[in-house]
């Protein structure tokens, strides 16, 4: 039974096919919905105005979780931003949360750093408290 459902959300593609399947399993179980997007601080040595970034982050992952409101429809959400590195994020957040699911896109954004360090969801999969769903983006 699932009655806490927490769905990660970048805006990718996969995120919009996880963030569907999410509210299909919070409708069907009648859980509570978590929406959470992560804003990445710069990685240390770059050379720019790290709290400008982060609030410029910010602004657009609220303004993102803005949008996802009205596609929420009916079903009570939580949507929240935080700040940090996402997979430490996301799991923090459950743990917190006593979230019972997760569900997070295959791919987000950054190609680059997938190769460097794995994907989000290999991280959250390997550390998550809980069960975790992985949606591939549709076709």
């Amino acid at each position: 039974m699932i009655r806490k459902l927490l769905i990660a959300y970048d805006g990718s593609d996969s995120a919009h096919a996880a963030f569907d399947l999410a509210m299909d399993l919070a409708l069907k179980y009648g859980a509570e919905f978590h929406v959470l997007a992560v804003a990445r601080p710069p990685e240390f040595g770059e050379e720019v105005e790290t709290e400008a970034v982060i609030e410029q982050s910010r602004r657009h992952y609220e303004h993102v979780l803005h949008s996802l409101k009205a596609r929420a429809g009916g079903i009570k959400a939580r949507f929240e931003v935080k700040v940090g590195h996402p997979a430490e994020a996301i799991v923090l957040y459950a743990e917190d949360h006593n979230i019972d699911h997760i569900v997070v896109g295959h791919r987000g954004h950054g190609l680059f750093e997938r190769w460097l360090i794995g994907s989000v969801a290999r991280q959250v999969i390997a550390y998550a408290p809980c069960a975790v769903t992985v949606v591939r983006p549709r076709a």
